[in-house]
């Protein structure tokens, strides 16, 4: 735990009054229309710059040609057959890449729609798997106003700049708009999941405007956090002498981004709600047999407020209202006609047209007065359908139904509702907001990262099954097969210990069949009796730590998120011990989940016969006991490992990953029936590492190959990642085992750590750091930035220490002195590798890189270590080069990696989650914190013939009959 002293002096913040004068925040402080001290900020005039995309150099596009030319031949394959490669490097965006992301709306798995900071809706995210990066630029907020009985009158779109085509001849779209907003005195202040756009005069130098937009992200709340939907918030404030009548218009196309507004058959109905919430119903009819999407934008009306809408208008000259019509009744009356209610729905749109809607909120605001007035959208898409034809009702859907109506009711609780959502975030924040040990960069830098858990497409399901009555409409590979996993059920006796009644059905690996039967799932999730939720006391965790009770149902369903918006698979697990941090913290059930997914999938086995891209060898897709790399991508929890560059059976840190993670969860949760549940993969997966250990000394090996999340940078012989990751699992699986009464499993990963061990420090430990590994090539004894991954999760999860203290503080010390400062002076992150001559280590592009999500994770290590003041400098460099107004422009869209010119690969990535390391450092629970002093491995006492235990059983006999793991499951009771 990290000391009380101050982490780290320096502040690199903005503070609000840099950007809103003082007087106006004093005007705007009531009802959270300010903007809160710490948060992420930029004038909307900022120029949004291009981002540099990366690119290979001559000797790396030589050694990576035929997989190259292998990747070209598999995308134009999937491409014949109506599908998207899970990785495509050679697509490219018809919108560039720039600086222009904010803070995306709505709640989790819902489908998303990101809002850059200047005001457009753009990245959308309705289909899974599909990002539509262009703005829809008819969506948009726009203020007109009177003074002096309409003598002076302001009029203009709420977004800077001009749209282009603006002033052609005879123009009918939007560009007929007024887009007169500077932007000079305007700004955008975000804290997810809340962000705060301020015009400070603009355009009229007497009122003072706040928008306020919110959106339900709320921790262990796990109805709320699915609803997609998000609130807009106008406070006004009339500084002048004269009162002025307002009237703020929302507009929104009949679109779900791209061109898709053009395919015609959309329909606009506007509606009259409880509660004075009205507006209009957007329904859109999808592309590809896509399930349909109904948007509905809203507003309130009060006492104050009149509402009214435009229920269709078009952008094009032969509409029967054009978007100049709709402007200039704006600009005129200040309101729509109240006969609009009644006008029913339109009529379909034709192929080429554009249907658009229009709400206003009017009102009048007194000389030194102010109002509030509220708009919403939601969008209401119950099912979602993946590529190889299955269906699945979102999580929304188990509160408000699957109707496509259901966002009339989203909308209305939206605007009912927000003021509940807002107390419970400002009540998450407060600790790490108020902790004046944290540097000002950290606290809100923390809060913005989690945008990927909405924007990185995400999906949450109502269960686990199917939405009834659908079927696969593909044809099955091979004969199908009706049985499938059953899981394990788990009785728990705090006194007794824990029993396994298991049965469990396997298939045929030499028919190559299927994961899943006719219309059934392979990975069943196992039911959830407990109820999570956080206590905290200032920044420490109380209570029962992650496990409480709370009134949603145990029952989280399905929860998938992609490694990236340009790598598209399915929780690649790889990358999810990085991110998964986020979860644990702040939805734990949605984390137990994902792991018992990959329980599940540990004791599957696809026969099915898959090309490798890299070697151009084949193999089968999934191998039993070995853990995926992902849960797929066109049929996820059915067909998993989508990544097909190498055989990820062979690598060599997805195991050891997965027996970290579930042995942290374990012991952050204190949940034996989790436990339980996933003991039998856990062993399974450490007895399939026994084939790596090459020379039986209890060390695993690489194979010359990139055979790990680093998988363009080849490993010979023992690593100090995946050799370190080994054995961090093997005194985690020895810890699980005394937890769970299994002493003879225990007793056989001692002797192995024992031995493992010794072999390591004696092949890799050169005085100072780990060596990168234990061959002979150029780059051998390179500093690794993440030579300490297994050391992490040790101290993370209240294990004694993998090293001595000397070689963990010297280590980290040579990281942060060599990958980390001797890189632009510590201010770009910490690169991958570097020589002990000081040069980055440039033996392959990702050798070479800066990874956002690592140097996060190294400085997690480091605030563990007891080096604060080093973590924080080196995750600064994250912040300056990412976030800050000198950076590369990557807030609300964090890259895997950028190098150290500034070219970026792979927007929007799951990786730099793990900023959550950190503040998990800072604030571990209780029960790890509580967690025996004593060296647990010292507790083990070893028997002569535990030391041979890794010849005594395979992986085969383990993977077939659960059960049968010999002495070492003793205390279950096991059913053939």
């Amino acid at each position: 735990m990290v000391s009380a002293n101050i982490f780290h002096c320096r502040k690199n913040s903005w503070p609000p009054e840099e950007y809103v004068s003082r007087a106006t925040l004093q005007l705007l402080d009531f009802d959270s229309a300010a903007p809160p001290e710490h948060a992420w900020r930029r004038r909307l005039n900022s120029h949004a710059t291009i981002l540099k995309e990366f690119s290979v150099t001559f000797m790396e596009a030589m050694k990576l040609m035929r997989l190259g030319i292998r990747m070209w031949s598999y995308v134009r394959e999937e491409a014949s057959q109506g599908r998207t490669a899970p990785i495509n490097p050679f697509k490219r965006e018809s919108c560039k890449p720039s600086a222009t992301q904010g803070v995306p709306l709505g709640g989790m798995g819902s489908g998303s729609i990101s809002r850059g900071f200047r005001g457009e809706f753009r990245h959308w995210q309705i289909i899974p798997s599909t990002c539509e990066a262009s703005p829809a630029m008819a969506n948009q907020f726009s203020i007109f106003i009177s003074r002096d009985e309409g003598n002076k009158k302001y009029a203009s779109v709420l977004a800077p700049g001009q749209h282009e085509g603006i002033g052609k001849s005879g123009d009918q779209g939007i560009s007929s708009w007024g887009w007169n907003l500077s932007g000079q005195h305007s700004t955008y202040h975000a804290l997810f999941p809340r962000a705060w756009t301020i015009y400070d005069g603009e355009p009229d130098p007497e009122l003072k405007v706040s928008c306020r937009q919110i959106s339900p992200f709320i921790p262990h709340n796990y109805r709320d956090s699915s609803l997609p939907t998000a609130v807009f918030v106008y406070t006004l404030v009339n500084t002048g002498k004269e009162r002025a009548k307002v009237s703020l218009l929302f507009t929104w196309a009949n679109s779900i981004g791209g061109i898709s507004h053009l395919s015609g058959d959309h329909v606009n109905e506007p509606f009259i709600g409880e509660d004075g919430v009205s507006g209009v119903l957007l329904h859109h009819k999808t592309a590809k047999d896509n399930p349909p999407v109904t948007f509905a934008i809203a507003a309130c009306e009060t006492q104050n407020v009149n509402v009214t809408v435009l229920p269709c208008f078009g952008l094009s000259e032969g509409s029967c209202i054009t978007a100049k019509d709709m402007w200039g009744k704006m600009v005129q009356d200040g309101q729509f006609d109240r006969e609009n209610f009644d006008s029913g729905p339109s009529m379909p749109s034709s192929p080429g047209d554009t249907h658009c809607a229009a709400v206003s909120a009017s009102t009048w605001v007194e000389p030194h007065g102010k109002c509030t007035v509220a708009f919403a959208v939601a969008w209401s898409s119950p099912k979602i359908k993946f590529m190889k034809g299955k269906s699945y009702h979102r999580r929304y859907t188990k509160f408000y139904g699957t109707s496509e109506r259901a966002a009339l009711n989203l909308v209305h609780d939206a605007l009912t509702n927000y003021k509940r959502w807002e107390e419970e975030i400002e009540k998450w924040q407060a600790p790490v907001l108020r902790d004046d040990r944290l540097p000002e960069w950290y606290k809100f830098t923390l809060f913005n990262e989690l945008y990927f858990l909405v924007a990185g497409g995400t999906v949450w399901t109502d269960t686990a099954l199917p939405a009834a009555n659908e079927r696969s409409n593909q044809p099955q590979s091979t004969t199908e097969e009706s049985n499938n996993v059953k899981a394990p059920e788990a009785k728990v006796d705090r006194e007794q210990g824990v029993t396994i009644e298991q049965s469990v059905n396997h298939y045929d690996s030499t028919a190559g069949s299927s994961l899943n039967g006719s219309e059934k799932t392979t990975l069943m999730r196992y039911g959830e009796n407990e109820s999570m939720t956080s206590q905290r006391v200032g920044n420490k965790y109380s209570g029962h730590d992650l496990l409480g009770t709370h009134n949603d149902s145990d029952d989280v369903g399905g929860f998938l998120y992609l490694e990236g918006v340009e790598y598209i698979m399915w929780c690649t697990y790889d990358v999810h011990f990085y991110a998964s941090y986020a979860l644990l913290m702040l939805f734990p059930k949605i984390e137990l989940s994902i792991q018992r997914d990959f329980a599940k999938a540990v004791l599957c086995e696809d026969g099915r016969k898959v090309k490798f891209l890299a070697e151009g060898n084949c193999g089968i897709r999934k191998v039993r006991g070995a853990v995926p790399h992902d849960l797929g991508t066109h049929d996820p929890w059915h067909e998993m490992n989508a990544y097909n560059i190498h055989d990820t059976s062979t690598w060599k840190d997805l195991n050891p990953k997965f027996v970290l993670q579930v042995y942290r969860d374990f012991a952050a949760t204190g949940d034996l029936s989790f436990g339980a549940e996933v003991w039998p993969s856990v062993c399974a997966a450490m007895e399939y590492m026994d084939r790596f250990d090459r020379d039986n000394d209890c060390l695993i090996e690489n194979d010359g190959f990139p055979d790990q999340t680093y998988d363009t940078w080849t490993v010979h012989g023992v690593s100090a990642y995946c050799g370190g990751l080994w054995l961090a699992a093997l005194q985690a699986a020895a810890a699980m085992a005394v937890q769970l009464g299994d002493r003879a499993f225990a007793e056989r990963c001692k002797s192995k750590f024992v031995n493992a061990k010794s072999v390591f420090e004696d092949k890799l430990w050169n005085g100072s750091y780990f060596n990168y590994d234990s061959g002979s090539s150029s780059n051998s004894k390179s500093i690794q930035t993440d030579q300490l991954a297994g050391q992490w999760y040790t101290a993370s999860s209240g294990l004694p220490n993998l090293f001595d203290d000397f070689k963990i503080e010297s280590s980290l010390r040579k990281i942060y002195d060599f990958n980390v400062m001797k890189v632009r002076g510590g201010r770009m992150g910490a690169v991958n590798g570097m020589h002990p001559n000081g040069k980055v280590d440039e033996t392959c592009m990702q050798s070479r890189e800066i990874w956002s999500g690592v140097t996060y994770a190294a400085a997690a290590t480091m605030i563990l270590a007891g080096m604060e003041d080093e973590a924080f400098t080196t995750a600064e460099g994250i912040f300056i080069a990412g976030w800050s107004e000198e950076g590369f422009g990557y807030s609300f869209q964090t890259p895997e990696a950028w190098t150290m010119d500034g070219h970026f690969r792979s927007l929007i990535y799951m990786r730099p989650l793990s900023i959550w390391g950190m503040q998990w450092a800072l604030s571990l629970p209780k029960a790890i914190l509580e967690a025996p002093k004593a060296n647990i491995m010292d507790r083990i006492h070893l028997s002569h013939t535990a030391k041979y235990f890794h010849n005594e059983i395979g992986v085969g006999k383990i993977a077939k009959k659960v059960k049968c793991f010999g002495d070492s499951v003793s205390v279950f009771n096991c059913n053939c």
